[in-house]
């Protein structure tokens, strides 16, 4: 059972599910959408998906063609992304409670990705912020 939530707590969900392949995503539009070099996601199957929070409070824009992220209309936080029409919604990792030990496993749209982030580069790891 995986469970996550808005920044702001008014938005909740669950899916019935463990987390499929961890994918970071470069395309301009998930680098847009969440201010960041990527957006971390995982697949769920739709039947085991439901909100159980704050479903009122979804904002949604259709990023591409039949594509719509959600989104708490309150604090911003994107929560998924789905084509209305297909077996799986996207979850966004980082509003994931639930905590995922996965690997990530593959970097997608790298053609698109930041000019000034390459996941190749090893950088120092701090604890906290500066």
């Amino acid at each position: 059972m995986l469970n996550g939530s808005c920044l702001c707590g008014a938005i909740a969900y669950e899916a019935d599910a463990e987390p499929g392949r961890i994918v970071h995503c470069h395309c301009q539009t998930c680098r847009k959408t969440h201010g960041a070099a990527f957006s971390s996601v995982t697949a769920v199957p739709r039947t085991g998906f439901r909100w159980t929070r704050g479903a009122e409070m979804l904002g949604a824009i259709e990023s591409s063609p039949g594509k719509f992220r959600r989104f708490c209309s309150r604090c911003g936080s994107h929560l998924m992304a789905e084509r209305v029409a297909q077996p799986n919604v996207l979850l966004r990792l980082g509003c994931l409670d639930t905590p995922v030990r996965d690997i990530p496993q593959v970097h997608i749209w790298r053609s698109d990705g930041a000019a000034w982030y390459d996941p190749k580069i090893d950088l120092p790891e701090l604890q906290k912020g500066l």
